[in-house]
């Protein structure tokens, strides 16, 4: 029996338009992939030095939802905070204790406007001394044993602020799976119409 050496016309147009309805709906569904919302801007802001903090403020590029917000020391404590809630592209958390001189970091996870969540960390330092000042001259060895103060926050805050984001939150999604499905079935119906014009085309044998 000989091979067909040509593909019928319509055979290449319903290959073509399974290859192109493919092709749109991987392009459509991965391009609010690529523009995720993010952080426009903070109050305090990232690397700031503020006298004090009475409220966080996070801007994004666009309107988000289910905001979890943590406030964390140098030391990997907690600092109160109210309950944050979201105000147009803002999410808004009040500070309720006063916040002594020292370094501090603020972790935020939000779920963008696309529907997939994304989070982040802003370190601001309260200007002051962290410990009241003393009279009396420092000894080598307390000098030794107390590290000074840094600007920016202790990994022992960072691994905290995420324990405590991955605790407030569900896990990160990923890929939807009708994505995947829906592209498997116009697989098949492709390589069914090239066995159906195969059959078809074939001349008959002797």
């Amino acid at each position: 029996m000989a091979l067909p050496t040509a593909l019928s016309p319509r055979f290449v147009r319903s290959l073509a338009a399974v290859v192109l309805g493919c092709g749109a709906l991987m392009f459509t569904a991965a391009s609010p992939a690529l523009a995720h919302d993010r952080l426009k801007s903070s109050s305090p802001a990232k690397g700031a030095e503020v006298a004090e903090v009475e409220r966080i403020e996070l801007e994004y590029t666009s309107r988000v939802r289910f905001p979890t917000v943590v406030l964390h020391d140098r030391d990997g404590r907690q600092v109160a905070l109210g309950k944050p809630v979201v105000a147009g592209h803002k999410v808004v958390a009040d500070v309720t204790e006063r916040l002594a001189p020292g370094a501090y970091v603020i972790a935020w996870r939000v779920v963008s406007s696309d529907g997939h969540p994304i989070e982040g960390e802003t370190p601001f330092t309260v200007a002051g001394r962290a410990t009241p000042a003393s009279s009396a001259q420092p000894s080598p060895a307390s000098s030794a044993a107390s590290p000074p103060a840094s600007p920016a926050a202790s990994p022992a805050a960072s691994r905290q602020a995420g324990e405590d984001l991955a605790a407030a939150s569900q896990g990160r999604p990923g890929l939807p799976g009708w994505l995947w499905a829906v592209a498997a079935v116009l697989v098949i119906a492709g390589v069914g119409l090239w066995l159906r014009a195969r059959r078809g085309d074939g001349p008959d044998t002797a």
